[in-house]
């Protein structure tokens, strides 16, 4: 297997490329695509709770007598540390190559499978580990202001000749190398629970995701916890349901982000940026917390 075979198209960015995405930048303006992150924060259910938890306080020290600079403290200088303990899967996040598998051998991008990558501290092929930086263009596509309403329907989904459209209307073509965000208007009901529970999950659909791997996109994000819209219109045959997953990350490498936060984005009508996030390198974990930024 070539290197390339777990890093995927993004990885093949050149000089130029991100040359000319750093000139996207004229004003200096940043707009942060994460929401805070917390314990009892909305998760796609199929996920462990975010937690964190002291490790370390300043009481603590005192109470127990611990001595971590040795015997000679008489500042009483103390500190705190924690845990932070969730799935790298919390909030704004990335998928790795490995997070998703499909078939009965459990294979994945790039020929990685459960029974040849699978250790018991994660996978060893397509992992956290491997993902690149995103120094790239990127491009906005608003799907509730396309529309004219704050959220797009639970189920509702977005397909490519509504995102032609969008564009259109917009202004912005997509071109070779560009990570697309999708709004849908999801994240700006967070954190409610209750409405946001009554608004899943709108998305691209399998026809939008051929649009966005006909236009060679290396990564592509929603507001959503599941990114593509669920339940899958036409989850086919056999039954899969998350096709959408499968064609871009499975089938194509194309890396995936969810949860991000598009409102004040779209609020500015801000449809071409410098796109930068930069995943932890995280042997063997499936994915990475990142809080991208769109700068102009």
């Amino acid at each position: 297997m070539s290197p390339g075979s777990e890093v995927g198209p993004a990885g093949s960015a050149t000089a130029e490329q991100i040359v000319a995405a750093a000139r996207l930048v004229r004003e200096g303006r940043t707009y942060s695509l994460a929401a805070a992150r917390y314990p009892g924060m909305p998760l796609f259910p199929g996920h462990p709770p975010f937690q964190v938890l002291n490790y370390r306080t300043p009481r603590g020290i005192r109470v127990t007598g611990a001595q971590p600079w040795g015997p000679v403290n008489e500042a009483g200088l103390g500190y705190m540390a924690e845990y932070v303990m969730a799935t790298s899967h919390s909030g704004a996040h990335i998928d790795a190559l490995a997070h998703m598998t499909v078939g009965p051998d459990s294979h994945w991008y790039g020929g990685g499978s459960a029974d040849a990558h699978l250790t018991d501290f994660g996978p060893r092929h397509g992992d956290a580990e491997k993902l690149p930086p995103l120094f790239t263009r990127g491009v906005l596509i608003d799907a509730p202001g396309h529309r004219g309403v704050d959220c797009l329907p639970k189920g509702s989904p977005i397909d490519a000749a509504e995102m032609e459209a969008i564009c259109a209307r917009q202004g912005v073509t997509v071109r070779p190398g560009d990570v697309v965000v999708i709004r849908t208007g999801y994240m700006g009901l967070w954190p409610d629970a209750e409405r946001m529970a009554a608004h899943k999950t709108p998305g691209p659909d399998l026809s939008a995701a051929g649009w966005l791997l006909e236009r060679g996109v290396v990564a592509t994000g929603t507001d959503t916890e599941t990114y593509e819209v669920q339940p899958a219109p036409d989850p086919g045959s056999p039954a899969n349901p998350q096709p959408v997953h499968t064609l871009l990350l499975i089938e194509n490498g194309i890396y995936l982000m969810e949860s991000l936060d598009l409102e004040a984005l779209a609020h500015d009508r801000v449809y071409e940026f410098l796109f930068v996030a930069l995943p932890l390198k995280i042997r063997g974990a499936t994915g990475s917390m990142i809080d991208p930024l769109a700068v102009i």
